[in-house]
């Protein structure tokens, strides 16, 4: 891999990893919640990637699960005009889930990431 592509690559993943740390707040996940939406990544890796994010170098499995959390914020964010809403409703019970918090069913597995991610892009509009 050359500089130019490695640099990329490093930026891509720093600006992912602060995009989804700024989610992960707003919707109050825990430090093991986080690492679990990202794939059940090791407590050692975690904490190297929050503490140096410029120099994580992420998976593409990652990368996808950082975009369908990206995805659902932005749904969250069209679906309810007040913020505190959009953030709050990833913890709260929802039919859909069959009584489940969005939070809870996503945590699942990734299928489960994915299909939290389409509820919303189809309530969305989108």
């Amino acid at each position: 891999m050359n500089a130019t592509v490695s640099a990329h690559a490093s930026q891509r993943d720093r600006v992912a990893l602060q995009a989804f740390e700024r989610i992960a707040s707003a919707w109050k996940l825990s430090i093991a919640e986080r690492r679990m939406l990202l794939g059940g990544v090791p407590k050692t890796t975690y904490d190297r990637w929050r503490r140096a994010p410029d120099r994580a170098n992420l998976t593409t499995d990652t990368l996808e699960r950082i975009s369908h959390v990206l995805g659902m914020y932005k749904a969250l964010h069209v679906i309810f005009t007040d913020a505190g809403d959009a953030d709050a409703w990833i913890g709260e019970p929802n039919t859909r889930f069959g009584g489940a918090s969005a939070k809870a069913h996503m945590l699942g597995s990734f299928t489960q990431l994915v299909e939290t991610r389409r509820y919303l892009d189809t309530v969305r509009g989108s």
